[in-house]
């Protein structure tokens, strides 16, 4: 044997772990896992009060009589209902849609309804018609991480505007309108969630709506906005859509995940008459159509139920439950923290004391069986990590007084360790995280 073929074979050049890397478009840079699923994967154990994901308590639905009703349907209706539809959605359910929406004093036209999977999808192929890369969505700080994960996506560049306890600021909308242009891009579209927000738990003053809408029509920019909460307020108050104002300049998009049952996934868009033609269009390129069997069950639930008392019913759970945790934070956290009081949704938006990083916190809530979303998930620009977004809708008022509890331990924790060691500087990751569950 030679000296040569005594030699060891060369290795091979370091490759990937992902043999498809080279081939992926370049719009996937964005689409990066975060490190909360990982995490979640431990907190979604029955001894962790999970105070995270934003799940409807279906307890409250008539689950029996639902049970009739799916039956009925597959009897009556199977032919169509397992079979292929519409792109733009069942009619009747369009129709019924457009009576939903009259209760914000929405006055909207069947044929301008696209049924869609989920508010997810509809938001999704909003902004796939309407950004090319490089184009700029403004949305308010914070904003709802699968919007942010939709412009990611997208390549489109999100700019964010400041709300206070009153909703989106319209100076901040302005000079961030003026700034954007003034520097030579180009705004497509404000995006917000004007009813008690997700994740910020404020509702949008119905003095500033008109000045918003103001705003953006004088600058030519299209207004989104996104209202799965918006019959859902404890005072039974029902606050005026913008749509409502605006027919031309807003496109509306709705949901039935938060008021009748999230795991149907059915959603919709209103949207003005040639925006509608390329909604169906992009739709149908996706998904082909909205599942019809899930459509036919919701219009039969609206047809056959009393859905507005179904809501009502809601209401009054999750007003028991808002309070279960407004009390609980008097309670049990440490001073400097501040919270938001939400009239409706979902919703929770607490700030800690200077110097706490509720993500790098987050896996020792986890260890102390808690679990909430840090504020970081909800902005594009790497702030949020004194903020942590607490959802009171599915745990039990029990639970959350106990959640509240372990997490106010885990706060004291970490003002003594900030005490005595001093704070470490985070370095802040730019970017949306992806949309999943436990952050939705």
């Amino acid at each position: 044997m030679t000296s040569q073929e005594s030699q060891p074979a060369p290795r091979s050049r370091a490759r990937s772990l992902d043999a498809h890397l080279s081939r992926y478009a370049a719009r996937t840079a964005g689409m990066t896992a975060s490190e909360i699923r990982a995490l979640f994967s431990v907190a979604s154990r029955p001894e962790v009060v999970s105070l995270a994901g934003g799940m409807p308590n279906l307890s409250a639905l008539p689950m029996e009589s639902l049970a009739g009703e799916v039956a009925r349907l597959v009897a009556d209706e199977g032919q169509v209902a397992f079979q292929y539809g519409s792109a733009q959605g069942v009619p009747e359910l369009r129709e019924q849609i457009t009576e939903v929406m009259a209760l914000e004093g929405i006055n909207a036209h069947p044929d301008d309804v696209v049924v869609t999977v989920g508010s997810q999808m509809a938001l999704d192929t909003v902004t796939r018609i309407f950004c090319d890369p490089g184009d700029v969505v403004l949305a308010e700080a914070p904003s709802y991480v699968g919007a942010l994960g939709s412009f990611t996506a997208y390549q489109a560049e999100v700019v964010h505007v400041a709300m206070d306890e009153s909703g989106l600021i319209p100076a901040a909308l302005r000079a961030a309108l003026d700034a954007v242009q003034a520097s030579g891009r180009r705004v497509k579209f404000l995006y917000t969630i004007p009813n008690f927000h997700n994740p910020a738990g404020v509702t949008m003053a119905v003095s500033r709506r008109a000045e918003v809408l103001d705003i953006c029509a004088r600058h030519g920019v299209l207004v989104i906005e996104d209202n799965p909460y918006g019959l859902l307020g404890f005072d039974n108050q029902i606050y005026p859509a913008l749509r409502s104002m605006d027919e031309e300049n807003v496109v509306y998009l709705g949901s039935f995940s938060k008021t009748f049952a999230s795991g149907l996934r059915v959603g919709w868009a209103l949207a003005p008459h040639a925006v509608r033609e390329k909604l169906v269009l992009a739709s149908e390129s996706a998904t082909l159509c909205p599942p019809t069997f899930n459509q036919l069950l919701v219009s039969r639930y609206l047809s056959t139920h009393d859905w507005k008392g179904q809501v009502k019913t809601y209401r009054e759970v999750y007003r028991e439950r808002r309070d279960a945790m407004l009390s609980a934070l008097e309670q049990h956290l440490p001073p400097g923290c501040t919270w938001t009081r939400p009239d409706g949704g979902f919703y929770v938006w607490l700030t800690v004391p200077e110097g706490v990083d509720t993500k790098a916190m987050l896996p020792r809530a986890i260890t102390q069986r808690v679990a909430y979303v840090s504020g970081t998930a909800f902005h594009a620009d790497g702030f949020g990590s004194r903020q942590i977004r607490l959802s009171f809708c599915y745990p039990t008022p029990e639970r959350i007084q106990e959640g509240v509890r372990r997490l106010g331990g885990v706060l004291q924790d970490e003002l003594e360790l900030l005490a005595t060691f001093g704070s470490v500087p985070q370095r802040p990751r730019i970017g949306a995280d992806s949309p999943g569950p436990d952050t939705a």
